[in-house]
């Protein structure tokens, strides 16, 4: 009976196995592909219609940034295809790499290869092309923190809460990182990597002595950054115009007060795509990348403005679905950690276009221009189907072989 069953369960194995190409696009979430291709090409539309007029960008070709970011989107839809296709054994092998490349590409932007724009060493020019390693660095503590945190929790049924020292190593895990992103210094980053932290530890049952001293360490670090000067005067001004917008209207209020304005005129249904007065008048700087989403506001209205926001919201309810049918705690923890970085970063982003968040230059997740950011959002898109993918094959071999054992039984 027992070679029986063992040879039930390879052929069935090697069926499912020689079925997996062939059955793979029917496996895959559509709707996480769906709305993330959705916003790709509304993300297209709304930095064409941002950077067509502006030539101090184009050089007078209207269609340089647009074809540029096409060209990124293309290169990351093939990161994440291979990550998707990837087996998840060597995801979890690789997360280590991932990692190491991040803390290395930081690194060499502290070094005379950075580069500083907009008071921000974040950037290494390689010709004309600007690489910006946080964007990686935020997939590499996601994939880092997860599979040590996955063979913490693990290594036996005693352990389903993580103990001090745990936590311990996941947050200097973190910390590398962090470390080289305040140096430079870039706090939007900096914000969205905490929140990330914070979320896979509260996920892996992290001790709640932990996360809430974690909120403490915070608020005291936020004061204390303010109280002594540790934050750059651009910074900070950043800050002092959230609170109060007029308070330097034409420098570091202009771009809160602008970007009000033009989300301001979109009314319901906007003022038509390439039609926004702000947005062609080039009022709102950075609009291509930081603040795309007034683009949208502007010249989609709030029904196009809310359409942004609902894929969203599409995307982190299937990320959410993924992380909890997630058949082991790597791509649990991975899942979330996708979802806490995309739902902060999407949230503060939109949330500085609306004038309730602090200015803080992070990018909107698969809207704005950039090819980094884009390289970086594709790629855990991509992790997100590998963890799909993978349990639903778990999944279905489940179910093949409860059927067969029935069978058996009844033979």
């Amino acid at each position: 009976m027992v070679a029986n069953s063992a040879v039930i369960t390879t052929r069935t194995s090697r069926r499912i196995h020689a079925t997996d190409s062939r059955t793979a696009w029917m496996r895959m979430d559509w709707l996480v592909v769906t709305s993330g291709l959705a916003l790709l090409v509304i993300g297209s539309l709304l930095v064409w219609s941002a950077t067509a007029n502006n030539e101090s960008l184009t050089g007078g070709d209207s269609n340089l940034l647009v074809t540029k970011h096409v060209t990124n989107i293309a290169v990351g839809l093939v990161l994440a295809g291979l990550i998707a296709a990837t087996d998840h054994r060597w995801v979890r092998i690789w997360a280590p790499v991932v990692y190491l490349a991040g803390v290395v590409g930081l690194a060499l932007v502290l070094s005379p290869m950075g580069t500083v724009i907009n008071g921000s060493r974040s950037w290494i020019m390689l010709g004309s092309t600007s690489i910006q390693p946080a964007e990686f660095a935020k997939l590499g503590v996601v994939a880092g923190m997860a599979l040590l945190l996955a063979e913490k929790t693990e290594s036996g049924p005693d352990r389903a809460t993580l103990r001090d020292w745990d936590v311990v190593s996941a947050l200097a895990i973190a910390a590398i990182p962090a470390g080289l992103i305040l140096a430079q210094p870039d706090l939007g980053t900096m914000l969205v990597l905490g929140a990330t932290v914070f979320g896979l530890l509260g996920v892996a049952a992290a001790p709640r002595r932990w996360l809430f001293g974690l909120v403490a360490l915070a608020v005291g670090g936020a004061v204390a950054a303010v109280r002594f000067g540790v934050l750059e005067g651009y910074q900070l001004l950043r800050f002092q115009a959230f609170i109060d917008p007029t308070l330097d209207p034409r420098g570091a209020g202009y771009n809160t007060t602008q970007a009000r304005i033009a989300v301001g005129n979109g009314g319901l249904f906007g003022q038509g795509l390439f039609e926004g007065s702000q947005t062609q008048s080039g009022f709102v700087p950075e609009q291509h990348t930081d603040f795309v989403f007034t683009v949208a506001g502007e010249e989609l209205g709030l029904v196009g403005a809310g359409a942004v926001i609902g894929l969203f919201l599409v995307l982190l309810w299937r990320a959410v679905r993924i992380a909890r049918r997630s058949d082991d705690m790597f791509g649990r923890l991975a899942g979330a950690g996708v979802v806490c970085w995309f739902g902060f970063q999407s949230f503060q982003n939109i949330g500085m276009c609306l004038g309730i968040m602090p200015v803080t230059g992070v990018p909107l997740p698969l809207v704005s221009y950039g090819g980094t950011s884009m390289f970086a959002s594709l790629m855990a898109v991509g992790l997100l189907l590998n963890i799909h993918l993978r349990s639903e094959r778990s999944l279905g071999l489940g179910v093949v072989l409860r059927g067969r054992s029935t069978r058996s039984r009844r033979f």
